[in-house]
């Protein structure tokens, strides 16, 4: 069972300074045990743990209307031969075949390496990824309904600055999925249990 959060609150960082992405949703707490399997998948190269974890995510996704495109968001270069992997790809691969839309994981990219973001405060987040991303070709988003994939939400600034780039290329809409959340317990009060999604923010 997904927890969930009050659909009408709204985090005072998203209030005043509202994201670029149309609307976001998280599936679940980053928690245990499921913060365990994807810091297994992320650091331990537990490749097997992405499908499912995949199909947790197909487990609770919301409606979704008429996307064109699902896009994950991309590693550098020099992080993927790190890894090896990257996690947002596997899932969203799944995902993709799972609602039957195409999956574009090679237009945008990320062109500058940066430390990792958990490491840093919100202001030094915002820095750290400016101009981080660049879409190769542009022409292929005009006017397209874009869904986002990651695996793990904590301030929102990487999802967002894909989203901000994505939007300046020419994408109607960006929506957000991610599989869990960080969870500030001073941003969000109101705490229940529910089958449905948790909504961080829409337009």
């Amino acid at each position: 069972m997904a927890t969930t959060y009050s659909p009408r609150h709204v985090c005072p960082p998203c209030t005043q300074h509202p994201p670029s992405y149309t609307r976001a949703w998280t599936l679940y707490p980053y928690t245990p045990p499921l913060q365990d399997a994807i810091r297994l998948l992320k650091y331990e190269g537990k490749v097997s743990l992405a499908t499912p974890l995949a199909k947790l995510m197909i487990n609770s996704l919301p409606r979704l209307d008429a996307i064109d495109l699902i896009i994950p968001v991309p590693l550098h270069h020099e992080r993927l031969c790190q890894r090896e992997f990257n996690q947002a790809l596997l899932l969203a691969d799944q995902i993709g075949r799972h609602l039957n839309i195409s999956l574009s994981y090679s237009n945008l990219v990320r062109t500058t390496s940066t430390p990792p973001q958990t490491s840093l405060s919100r202001k030094s987040r915002l820095k750290n990824l400016r101009h981080a991303f660049v879409v190769r070709h542009p022409a292929q988003l005009m006017h397209k309904r874009i869904l986002l994939i990651d695996d793990v939400f904590t301030t929102g600034t990487t999802v967002n600055e894909c989203a901000k780039t994505l939007r300046r290329s020419g994408s109607a809409d960006v929506f957000v999925i991610t599989l869990a959340r960080t969870i500030d317990q001073n941003l969000i009060p109101d705490r229940t249990q529910s089958q449905a999604p948790y909504p961080l923010f829409s337009h």
